[in-house]
């Protein structure tokens, strides 16, 4: 089951702090914080671009919350921002989950830090797989390369994994090297795996471009509405 879509607003925000990884603290109406898996659209008042560029929660700040990494290089401390959102559907964590498995396939988990305090207060563990390097995670938290899916898996109960929209073949071949996930992925996790796809979102569900197309089932479905977050079981 995903998160259902918050009612969307429009208002604006405000970059108070950037750091070193390309991430930034916004802060914003509390209406407009996405939940993990969800995002904004956000144009910064100065830009030139017509377009918007997507930003995704990573952790609660005063006042707003820091983004996910990376952020447009143009941003700067300072910068007033148009958002619109929340958008998108977002994870979410069974309630029953007692072991959750965070997997960053091809880049940092950034966008999946806000899925650690949801499982702490479920008194859950946590493994988180990547092969980027990691800072500030609680010390519970136990960490493992990429290499380690396919042995955590089973173990979990709950799975949220961020994959870019063109290495999800790469991810599936992955999954399928113990024959498991394309005849059985219940055999796969004890639980729910859900997938946030990275891709571009440019119109924000407002005029089904076509461009974050993802193929569901038999058919095509929009990340910037039907997702960014899609069931794993969905997409194989």
């Amino acid at each position: 089951m995903r998160v259902n879509i918050s009612p969307m607003k429009i208002d604006k925000g405000i970059i108070k702090e950037i750091f070193w990884d390309g991430s930034a603290r916004i802060d914003c109406p509390p209406e407009l914080i996405p939940a993990p898996g969800q995002y904004l659209l956000a144009h910064a008042n100065a830009s030139d671009s017509p377009i918007a560029d997507p930003v995704f929660f990573n952790r609660p700040a005063p006042n707003g919350f820091f983004s996910a990494a990376p952020l447009p290089a143009s941003w700067t401390l300072g910068t007033f921002l148009n958002l619109r959102g929340p958008l998108g559907h977002g994870f979410t964590i069974p309630v029953p989950a007692r072991k959750v498995a965070l997997i960053a396939f091809d880049d940092s988990p950034t966008r999946l830090h806000g899925l650690i305090s949801l499982a702490l207060k479920q008194n859950a563990e946590i493994v988180l797989l990547c092969d980027t390097q990691v800072n500030d995670l609680p010390e519970v938290v136990e960490v493992q390369p990429l290499k380690a899916m396919l042995e955590i898996l089973p173990w979990a109960d709950y799975a949220a994994m961020d994959v870019a929209r063109e290495n999800m073949n790469q991810l599936k071949e992955m999954l399928g090297k113990k024959n498991q996930v394309a005849a059985h992925p219940e055999r796969q996790s004890q639980g729910e795996v859900q997938v946030l796809i990275r891709t571009q979102m440019p119109c924000g569900a407002l005029a089904e471009c076509g461009i974050c197309a993802v193929m569901v089932g038999q058919q095509w479905k929009m990340a910037c509405k039907d997702g960014p977050v899609f069931d794993l079981k969905e997409l194989l």
